[in-house]
């Protein structure tokens, strides 16, 4: 297994070993590091990690036993990303070469992007984080919207600009400096106090919420956590279950974060305020049995949630959680934070950059899924890179203590050409929200005319309806209090019968993917692809077998009515 650091490494190195002596079973386990350069005259004093230079750290073990290794890889998502594969593998030799601690090999290829007739170019110096007017006018022609991959600090600085708010001008005319020292500063549109320095940029979604939850359980007693709403599941085994608070069975797969990295957790699957309510018994019970220490070590949920759209009282968590000390991790990835302002209610915010924040779907290695800590599994082992940010909420209790082990724990192991793409894609991000709430708003009101009685939908589900007090109480606003953000780009809905909901989906005249948050339009059959081996149980908390998941995206607004017209007309005849 390949990863970018020696700490990550050797993470996985213990993980693996740790996982196998449980099994009383023992085997050598290796951290190699691989160093590659590319055939250039001074190659000797290369750096390694440069444009012209990769190194990976590699974890060997028996092939027999990868089953104690493989759940690191895909919980922790700290694996090399598929941009820096394809560029290891530019620098390795055609001819078959023996292993050795150095390989100085000539490209196979030169880069498709940084290139003029097939031939390498040399690159113009790095800006030195400041571009002048010429400069950037001549970096946007010359590549194509793209800095050059020297220039990936002011790409990533750039990007906790824009995800802190403080960017005074984020147009065409000033992304030649948004990343620079130069560059205006406002104070943010987050919140009091929050900069460019409370953000922090990982290649996945997994190594942000893993990083968060050890960040948590390294500050904090040893304690559960809780899982609260609904999340992204998938069943790898049924070897191992336990239940949720109302006693109904959960596979275990679901929470192996926490199972295989603390104590466990407690899993809330509907998020309602009846569940606010028995989380205030279970941790006034806690307390009770071991005064002096906290009930559980933090709470993670989604806002809204995956795929029933629904937002926790988020007023009421941060009241218990202030009230019996633990911390509050909110994912506000489905929301995003042109329409919801979830961080006064949150010590820590992640969201999903390679959703609607990217839009072109292009950083990417596959399928990804914005889920809590207690949740972290996607469909299948191939789709594992989703840019995150992490956010610390400056007047959060435990402000402090979080940013002290960040300072000597965070690793900045984003890969420098994701970076690039990822600072490209963003510039309009707001713009392209803002029509896609719009969109998705005309989208689910034709839909919600139509579920009537006799009618084929039957249920859409979507913030302006779904538990829509809660999100109001986030929502995104004016000095005048008049509100700014939309109900997103995300809706669900549910069909009287399983042929309305087939026809609806097959007759629906848009792409069709697991994904969510692009451009485009996508719409999957969220069930039968997340929950397959576990309809019924999905089926319990309102998750029905039938249910289409649509990411509504940027077309024109007639046009895109129309393709669901369609949709709605052949469920209607189906039913």
């Amino acid at each position: 297994m390949l990863f970018p650091t020696p700490t990550v490494a050797n993470h996985c190195r213990a993980f693996t070993i740790q996982q196998a002596a449980k099994d009383g079973i023992h085997f050598p386990v290796r951290v190699t590091q691989f160093l590659l350069h590319s055939d250039d005259k001074d190659r000797e004093s290369c750096d390694p990690v440069s444009r012209l230079g990769a190194e990976v750290h590699i974890v060997l073990f028996p092939a027999d036993k990868v089953q104690y290794a493989r759940p690191f890889w895909q919980h922790t998502g700290l694996g090399i990303s598929s941009r820096y594969a394809e560029h290891c593998l530019s620098l390795l030799p055609e001819e078959a070469v023996a292993a050795s601690p150095t390989i100085y090999a000539k490209p196979k290829f030169a880069h498709r992007y940084y290139s003029v007739k097939g031939k390498r170019q040399s690159l113009p110096p790095a800006p030195n984080d400041t571009l002048g007017d010429d400069h950037s006018t001549y970096l946007e022609e010359r590549y194509g919207r793209n800095l050059p991959q020297d220039a990936a600090a002011f790409a990533k600085r750039a990007l906790r600009r824009r995800i802190a708010g403080v960017l005074l001008r984020d147009e065409a005319a000033d992304w030649g400096i948004v990343g620079s020292p130069n560059s205006e500063l406002r104070p943010s549109t987050r919140g009091p106090g929050v900069t460019e320095d409370d953000v922090y940029l990982y290649p996945t979604g997994m190594s942000a919420i893993w990083s968060a939850h050890q960040m948590v359980s390294a500050m904090r007693p040893a304690a559960k956590s809780v899982a609260f709403g609904f999340v992204f599941f998938d069943l790898e085994s049924k070897d191992e279950i336990i239940t949720d608070v109302h006693g109904r069975w959960l596979y275990v797969d679901t929470v192996k974060v926490l199972e295989k990295w603390g104590p466990g957790c407690h899993f809330f699957g509907f998020g309602h305020e009846e569940d606010v309510d028995v989380l205030e018994a279970l941790l006034e019970s806690e307390s009770k049995k071991n005064p002096g220490c906290p009930p559980i070590v933090c709470l993670i949920t989604e806002f809204p949630s995956n795929p029933l759209l629904g937002s926790p009282n988020l007023q009421r968590l941060r009241a218990l959680a202030d009230r019996y000390e633990f911390l509050i991790i909110v994912d506000e990835t489905i929301g995003n934070f042109v329409n919801v302002e979830v961080l006064p209610h949150a010590d820590i915010v992640v969201s999903s950059l390679t959703k609607v924040f990217s839009g072109d779907a292009n950083v990417m290695g596959g399928r990804s899924v914005a889920c809590n800590c207690d949740s972290i599994q996607t469909h299948d082992l191939t789709c594992r890179e989703t840019l995150r940010s992490l956010v610390v909420n400056p007047r959060g209790r435990y402000y402090r203590a979080l940013k002290d082990h960040l300072s000597s724990a965070y690793q900045d192991i984003y890969y420098s050409e994701d970076a690039i793409y990822m600072e490209r894609n963003s510039r309009n991000f707001e713009r392209r929200c803002k029509a896609i709430d719009e969109n998705t708003e005309a989208v689910c009101d034709l839909l919600r005319s139509r579920s009537h009685d006799g009618g084929a939908i039957k249920h859409v589900f979507y913030p302006k309806w779904t538990s829509r007090e809660n999100y109001e109480l986030c929502r995104k606003r004016g000095p005048d209090g008049v509100p700014t953000g939309g109900f997103g780009g995300l809706l669900s809905l549910t069909f009287r019968s399983d042929a309305a909901a087939a026809a609806f989906f097959d007759s629906l005249p848009i792409n069709k993917g697991p994904s969510l948050g692009t451009n485009f339009s996508l719409a999957c059959p969220y069930t039968v692809i997340a929950h397959y081996t576990e309809l019924k149980w999905a089926a319990e908390y309102g998750v029905e077998v039938g249910l289409v998941r649509v990411s509504v995206g940027m077309e024109g607004r007639e046009d895109l009515l129309g393709r669901f017209k369609i949709a709605i007309e052949a469920a209607e005849a189906a039913n």
